[in-house]
């Protein structure tokens, strides 16, 4: 299902109780009921005119709507709270006031779900995973949305993601995960998919020509699915590097989804110094950033 005629390049603003906790840690005593939303509301307002589209969360998105520039893709997550897990299983809990045959009435194109996803757990768990990505892919088929579906990979027996067993593991993991959910079952339109390797592990556990071939062999797996690359919590200077090396490798990635590369800053400005102050952040050294990216993976 095709929403996008280019690269998309997309910001994202998703994140719930972990912002949240941070700007009430950050704002101390002076911390207001609406912060998150006033936060949300500014990464809209200043990043939406450059970006092709950008996502918020099914607690708050629906009050952001009316924020996006006329231009921008409306993206909404289908999930309770990405740091809202039900059980040890990691299983994503989702919104209990929010529907698939919802989106087409807010004026939303394309739906987000995100589930941890280990390649070698058990089969019986890695079913149930399956299962239920392939019933939301099959309402957002039949309620005409987009589905963007992100994968994150996980390996139990290797708890440390900064390590360097983890490093080499990672591209596997990444490649496994993106070539199950390629499967046309799934109806995803889109794979939101992590650079398959630990960036600040290159030229210690893998080498250079190791980590393009990573990104060219998880990027083989999505077939002819699209793939946008997530920045999953790492600087903005690592993930436009890593976007660099994506172009330098060869991929032909759709584009991007980025959230904290773009604004973790932000908080800090927004706790110290107010709503204001990080408007006119985001209105430079942000926007500024965005453009960084879209550069780099062009």
């Amino acid at each position: 299902m095709t929403v996008f005629e280019g690269p998309v390049f997309g910001v994202a603003v998703d994140q719930g109780s972990g912002l949240e906790g941070a700007l009430r840690a950050g704002r101390g005593s002076s911390a207001q009921a609406d912060d998150l939303l006033t936060f949300k509301r500014i990464v809209v307002e200043t990043l939406s005119p450059d970006a092709t589209t950008v996502l918020v969360d099914a607690a708050l998105g629906r009050d952001l709507l009316p924020s996006y520039d006329a231009n921008c893709v409306k993206m909404l997550a289908y999930e309770a709270d990405v740091y809202h897990i039900t059980d040890e299983d990691r299983i994503t809990k989702l919104p209990e006031d929010l529907s698939i045959s919802d989106y087409p009435v807010l004026g939303v194109p394309i739906l987000k779900f995100f589930l941890y996803y280990g390649p070698n757990e058990p089969a019986e768990l890695n079913q149930r995973k399956a299962d239920l990505v392939a019933r939301i892919g099959a309402e957002c088929r039949a309620n005409g949305v987009t589905f963007l579906f992100e994968p994150i990979v996980y390996d139990r027996t290797i708890p440390d993601g900064m390590s360097s067993e983890y490093a080499l593991a990672k591209p596997g993991l990444v490649r496994a995960a993106t070539e199950a959910f390629a499967a046309p079952s799934f109806n995803i339109d889109f794979l939101k998919v992590e650079i398959p390797v630990s960036f600040t592990q290159i030229g210690t556990a893998m080498t250079e020509a190791q980590a393009m071939a990573a990104f060219r062999s998880a990027s083989d797996a999505a077939g002819d699915i699209p793939l946008l690359y997530l920045s999953a919590g790492v600087t903005f200077e690592q993930f436009r590097d890593a976007l660099k090396m994506s172009c330098a490798a060869g991929v032909n990635a759709k584009g991007f989804m980025c959230g904290r590369a773009i604004w973790s800053d932000a908080i800090g400005i927004f706790s110290s110094e107010g709503p204001t102050a990080m408007e006119a952040w985001m209105e430079t050294t942000g926007r500024d950033r965005l453009s960084a990216l879209k550069d780099a993976i062009t």
